[in-house]
């Protein structure tokens, strides 16, 4: 068992405390990067609003990639997960909360 697969085996029902860890500190690094890159495009968004789009743009890229995860499979499924649905849509709206547009 390699590093990689050590820490992915501790998990939080079926999902890794690992990939989300990795997930959030890689946003929170990236996000003054991403911020000014969107400020030259005229678009506003706060470095916080960075982490609570997270989740919402992992399963939009995974979706996208085609790489399905339990969390994207849970996400699509129309039928159940109704919690995971609510609290990937209420991170959205918090993520597009703040953003505006620069109008200069």
């Amino acid at each position: 068992m390699d590093s990689i697969e050590f820490l992915r085996q501790f998990r939080f029902y079926e999902y890794a405390i690992f990939d989300f860890a990795i997930s959030f500190i890689g946003v929170y690094l990236l996000s003054p990067f991403l911020s000014k890159i969107f400020i030259k495009i005229k678009i506003d968004i706060p470095k916080k609003n960075w982490l609570f789009l997270t989740l919402p743009m992992s399963i939009l890229i995974h979706f996208i990639i085609g790489e399905i995860t339990p969390m994207t499979k849970y996400f699509l499924d129309i039928n159940s997960h109704y919690f995971l649905k609510i609290l990937i849509i209420g991170l959205l709206i918090l993520g597009i909360k703040d953003i505006k547009i620069i109008k200069k």
